[in-house]
Formats: structure tokens, C-alpha cells, sequence
């Protein structure tokens, strides 16, 4: 078995499809699933600016559709352990089987427009709060009336909510700790999104989930989810709460499932996983060419685990 990884929101980069669809098959899936989510996948991968990507409505199919492309190539390795760190779990719902590709970019769609609507309702933001006692900055957190919205790591909090507090928060940061203002438009992953949870619920509620064909990892704990309307419930709740990656990453060293492939854009989550677990096998996949340079690694990890599985003869 090897494990599968998704990147969410801030991972992107311009022109990160170019490469990728100088494939026409490639190519071509992208302009169906620009058309099953309603934006132009293409110029957005291809030409449009950092700011213009940076956009929430944007960045989520975005990401999720570049995610995608190496899906087909990557099942055929058999069965993964798959995680996703905020929209990239409908990526790695897509590598469970439990959404087919295209609905995981239809709903990423979705949820980045409601997300990008709630934004505007009042001007809220995040910060990534690191280093300092994990209790105290917790504490500071909720009594400047904040979120802790993400958790990526011992000592890696993000904070979210009014544009108030994380000021507040900026001028006077917990002990032993710094804080720095993430380019984001709004307060993910906390009530603030709750009218994005109502739209993007219903969208979920239209499409059909199948279940896992293998470990699926949540956002909400880091546990493995088996039933589909388990997952389909999880999925709409995580956008207004917080997303425990440091929990995913706590199972996957438990599971250790073989070689990690990190989905592209790959090198955030890689180095996470990296730090906090430099004993486990990390493959990014960033081009095209790294899809087979993975499965190579792939065949020969689960070659090594059949040959350590062989029962000794004895000898005659």
C-alpha cells in the first residue's frame, strides 16, 4: 500500500497547468471539467495572474482539477491510504473512489464560490501563529474571540476571524511565538462560513458518494472514514471547522503505508510531512514526468513488502 496526499488553498502557483497540458489527454479532461464547474480551468492554469488565482472561486477548482490529473496513472498502483488538507479532500475523495473526478472539481467549484460569498459578508481574515506553548496560544486565540482554524503541526496554528482581533492578535502575539498575516479572504474553516456550508451542502446532497475503496483520512480528526454518507457529512461541516492535519499526519505514520505521493503542487505538504515525520518515504509529484518516476517506486516498495512477506523454506 502506499498513501496519497492533496494540498489545499495557498499551494498554487501561475501557470501550473502549462506543463501538465501539453498532453492533449490531459488537455482534454481539463476542458470537460472546466465546463462541469463553470470557470475556465485552462486560462486560470495557464495565464491568469497570481492575484487572479489567488482568488478563493478560483484557487479551489484550481487545485483540485491539477490534483486530479494524475489520478488515472496513480490507481492503477492499487489501493492507497488518501488525505487532503482542506478542499484537497474532495481530491483525495476522488483517489478513494468514493466522487468521481469530475464531481470533485464540480463541488470544489462550488464550495470556492459560496466560500468566496461568505467572505464578503464582513471582512475577516487568518494568521499563521508559530512556535509558543500550544495551550497559551489556544487561550489567546479564543480571548481575543478568534479561531484556531487549522492545525498543520506541533507549533504551526492558524488563526481566523474578524480583521479586529488579528490585528490585536499581531500587536500583542502569545509567548514565544510570531504571527504572520496570511493572503486569504476570509475566515476559513469557522462559523463565519457558515452561509458556504448551507450552499455547498445542498450541492453535496445532489451528488452521489460511493465508499472508500481504501483508508480515507478526515480533516475533523484524522480517523479513517468508511461510510460514504460519513464522508459526504464531513465534507460540508469542515468548511466552518477546523482542519486537523497534524491529526492526518499522526494516522499516516501509524498506517505507514509505503511510499507518500504529494500531489501537486506537492512541495508544501511535502515538507510538513517531512519535519514531522522524516522516517516515512516522500514523493513529489509536481510535473507529469514525476507520475512514473512514482510508480516505479511504487512496484518496487510493494516488491520488498511481498518479499518480506515470503514464508522461509526450510532447507531439505
Amino acid at each position: 500500500m502506499f498513501a496519497i496526499m492533496a494540498p489545499g488553498q495557498g499551494s498554487q502557483t501561475p501557470g501550473m497547468l502549462a506543463g501538465w497540458l501539453r498532453d492533449p489527454v490531459h488537455a482534454e479532461r481539463v476542458r470537460a471539467w472546466s465546463q462541469a464547474a463553470d470557470c475556465d480551468l485552462v486560462h486560470l492554469g495557464t495565464r491568469a495572474s497570481a492575484a487572479e488565482i489567488a482568488r478563493t472561486e478560483n484557487t479551489q477548482p484550481l487545485l483540485v482539477a491539477l490534483g486530479l490529473l494524475a489520478h488515472e496513472a496513480l490507481a492503477t498502483a492499487g489501493t492507497a491510504v488518501t488525505a487532503g488538507h482542506s478542499v484537497g479532500e474532495l481530491t483525495a475523495a476522488a483517489y478513494a473512489g468514493v466522487l468521481t473526478p469530475v464531481d470533485a472539481v464540480r463541488l470544489a467549484a462550488v464550495r470556492g464560490r459560496a466560500m468566496a460569498a461568505a467572505c464578503a459578508e464582513q471582512p475577516t481574515s487568518m494568521t499563521a501563529v508559530v512556535g509558543g506553548d500550544e495551550s497559551r496560544v489556544q487561550a489567546r486565540i479564543a480571548e481575543l474571540g478568534l479561531y484556531a482554524a487549522t492545525f498543520n503541526g506541533p507549533g504551526q496554528i492558524v488563526a481566523a476571524g474578524s480583521a479586529e482581533g488579528l490585528r490585536q492578535l499581531a500587536a500583542a502575539p502569545p509567548a514565544e511565538s510570531t504571527v504572520k498575516p496570511l493572503p486569504v479572504a476570509g475566515a476559513f474553516h469557522t462559523p463565519y462560513m457558515e452561509s458556504a456550508r448551507q450552499v455547498f451542502a445542498e450541492a453535496a446532497a445532489a451528488t452521489a458518494f460511493a465508499a472508500p475503496r481504501g483508508p480515507l483520512l478526515s480533516n475533523a480528526d484524522g480517523e479513517v472514514v468508511t461510510d460514504p454518507e460519513e464522508v459526504r457529512r464531513r465534507l460540508v461541516d469542515q468548511v466552518v471547522r477546523p482542519v486537523r492535519w497534524d491529526l492526518c499526519l499522526h494516522t499516516l505514520a501509524r498506517l505507514r503505508p509505503g511510499p507518500t505521493v504529494s500531489l501537486p503542487p506537492a512541495r508544501t505538504l511535502a515538507n510538513i510531512l517531512k519535519r514531522r515525520h522524516p522516517e516515512l518515504d516522500v514523493l513529489q509529484v509536481n510535473t507529469a514526468r514525476d507520475i512514473g518516476k512514482a510508480l516505479v517506486r511504487i512496484d518496487e516498495n510493494a516488491r520488498e513488502s511481498a518479499r518480506e512477506e515470503e514464508p522461509a523454506h526450510a532447507g531439505v
